[in-house]
Formats: structure tokens, C-alpha cells, sequence
């Protein structure tokens, strides 16, 4: 019989930002790469958009997860987890979902890895990674203000589960925003209204510091994030680092890829 063929498929939105993804999606592919050397982790998009920027700009080729599954099977491996680095389970999860199901009996063993803010203990590491991670950035005065994308999808509420888990673990002053959902920007603004913040430090909810980040967050428009704080009156200081750049966010996505692992 011969050796099993076993791998990871680390599925991802995509950036055409080279140097931010290879400190967050880069970072996780490396980290699951030495946390399973059995295994071959390899690289998928969720965006086709970013895939065809890339092949044009650079001349290099990413895969859409219906291609990087086609070449799983064609080369032999029958064993394979795909582990999403989405936030929330939305559209872009749903669509990983879709796909990786039309491959159940091409691929002997074959599971799919959680996203990022599933259970209720996900939220609670993602508090306390906060906590680790972020929280020495945030002085007495200060407000630290997370920037979600935001979807009409109804996963959305994960913004709004996510406000309570921080406020209920007793970090009143961390704040969630959306760009495309809710909360909105002004929603935020009022639930900070009257508890005396100074500044605020903005850090998006988002594991790569892509376009969102560098223009809807920190960008000079009258409608960025950063300009709607400085409007309000706060001194504001971004932080454009995706949360694939921090160690304890990584960690919670082997967390998913193991819990993959041990239902095989």
C-alpha cells in the first residue's frame, strides 16, 4: 500500500498587497507548515479578482480553491483539511464550503477547518488574544476600535456577539466597527459618546492589511474610519497590521486546523 498523501489547504480572501501577505497569510501557511512537517500546506483564493490582478501585475499564478482542489485530486492526495482564514462564516466560507463538498469521495478523507469567530470559546480566544495582542497599544484614556468588513450576510452578527464577549470580560473600552454592515461607523461613535476617551487606536478586524485597512481605516478621505474619529474630536492612531501579523490570532486558526485533524 502506498504512503498516505496528506494536505493543507490554506484558503484565503487573497491581497494583492505582497508584503502584508506574506506577514499574515504567509505567516500562517509557515506556522502550519511547522506545526504539521507530515504535511504539505499549500495556497488557495477565495477572490478572483486578486488572483487576476496578481497573474498580470507579477506574473505569478494563485489558485482558486476549485483549482487547488482539482489538483489535490489529480496528484494523489487522500487525505486533506482546508482551513479558511475568513473572520466570520459568510459568503466567502459558504463558497469554500460549496466547493470543497463537490470533492467528498474524490478525496478519501477530507474536512473542512472552521473560520476564525465560530463557537462561543472562538470569541473568547479572540478576547483574550486581544487582551495579549493589542491592549498594550490602548493608555488609560484611550478607546481601541476593532474595523470589521461587514456583510448583508447574516453572519454579520458575529460583530455585534463579538462587542458583548468584549464588554462582558470586562473590557468596556474596545470597541467593534464595520465598514459594510453593522455596526456602522456612527453606531460606534455613539456608544463612545460621554465616557470621556481622549484617542483612539484603530486596528482592523481583518487578517490582512489590505485595501480596508490602509483606505477605509486609515486613509485620508473624509470618510475613512480615521477621519470620522479625528471629526468627533479624538486623537487617533492606526495601527495597519493584519491579525495573521500576531501570534496569538495564527494560533487560533491551528486551534481549527487540529480540531479538523482529530475528526479524521
Amino acid at each position: 500500500m502506498s504512503p498516505s498523501k496528506k494536505a493543507i489547504l490554506i484558503a484565503s480572501f487573497g491581497t494583492s498587497y505582497n508584503d502584508n501577505c506574506d506577514r499574515t497569510i504567509g505567516a500562517i501557511e509557515r506556522m502550519a507548515a511547522e506545526r504539521y512537517p507530515d504535511w504539505e500546506v499549500r495556497r488557495a483564493f477565495t477572490s478572483r479578482m486578486i488572483i487576476k490582478k496578481i497573474r498580470e501585475r507579477d506574473g505569478v499564478s494563485i489558485d482558486y480553491v476549485t483549482d487547488a482542489m482539482d489538483r489535490l485530486v489529480r496528484e494523489g492526495f487522500d487525505t486533506v483539511v482546508v482551513q479558511p482564514t475568513h473572520v466570520m462564516n459568510g459568503k466567502e466560507y459558504d463558497d469554500v464550503v460549496r466547493i470543497v463538498s463537490e470533492h467528498v469521495g474524490n478525496i478519501s478523507n477530507l474536512r473542512m477547518g472552521k473560520p476564525l469567530l465560530t463557537t462561543s470559546e472562538d470569541y473568547d480566544e479572540m478576547v483574550e488574544a486581544v487582551r495579549e495582542n493589542l491592549m498594550g497599544l490602548v493608555g488609560e484614556r484611550d478607546a481601541l476600535v476593532l474595523m470589521g468588513h461587514g456583510s448583508e450576510h447574516y453572519a454579520n452578527a458575529t460583530y455585534s456577539q463579538l462587542q458583548l464577549k468584549f464588554w462582558l470580560s470586562g473590557m468596556g473600552n474596545v470597541y467593534v466597527t464595520t465598514v459594510e454592515g453593522f455596526p456602522e461607523f456612527d453606531d460606534t461613535l455613539a456608544l463612545m459618546e460621554g465616557r470621556g476617551y481622549e484617542n483612539v487606536v484603530l486596528f482592523p478586524l481583518m487578517v490582512v492589511a489590505g485595501d480596508h485597512a490602509n483606505n477605509d481605516m486609515a486613509g485620508d478621505e473624509e470618510d475613512s474610519l480615521r477621519s470620522v474619529m479625528e471629526s468627533a474630536g479624538y486623537g487617533v492612531r492606526c495601527v495597519v497590521k493584519g491579525m495573521g501579523e500576531c501570534p496569538g490570532f495564527r494560533e487560533m486558526f491551528m486551534d481549527h486546523i487540529d480540531a479538523a485533524m482529530r475528526s479524521l
